[in-house]
């Protein structure tokens, strides 16, 4: 979802995670040096938003929704990227410096979910993940019941 800067994604369909990802607690700040962002469709998206806002404390960081409803965008802390690994999603590294959550989005055509200063400063990748596997979960199950 931003454009400006994006220099590697990360996509994987193995649910294996690497080892020396980040754990839940121990997340480098969020800084001006930018921010990595993880894209997912818009209704696991949705679903995993509400299962982290459901959560104990403030789970959930700024979430980006694109214009045409299709996708939402986590922010997530810088080296993110490198490391992820989750199905069905994709995860943009930026390097532009200055790029940060600021009140309009960082993409044309898009719109915040869940705005810069309503939120913690970036999602967790490890709560995330955890989200949006509870979230595909749920929805095979919602689905399954047609």
């Amino acid at each position: 979802m931003v454009e400006a800067g994006m220099v590697t994604t990360s996509q994987s369909s193995d649910p294996r995670t690497p080892p020396g990802r980040p754990t839940a607690g121990h997340l480098p700040p969020l800084t001006t040096a930018g921010c990595d962002v993880v894209t997912v469709p818009a209704r696991q998206g949705l679903e995993a938003v509400d299962i982290l806002r459901r959560g104990a404390g403030d789970a959930v960081g700024p979430v980006l929704h694109d214009g045409g409803g299709d996708t939402l965008g986590f922010l997530v802390p810088p080296g993110t990227a490198a490391a992820w690994d989750v199905p069905g999603s994709t995860c943009t590294q930026t390097h532009e410096p200055g790029l940060s959550p600021v009140p309009d989005p960082p993409v044309e055509g898009s719109h915040w979910l869940l705005p810069p200063g309503e939120a913690e400063p970036a999602t967790d990748p490890v709560v995330l993940r955890a989200a949006l596997g509870e979230a595909a979960r749920t929805i095979r199950a919602a689905d399954g019941c047609s």
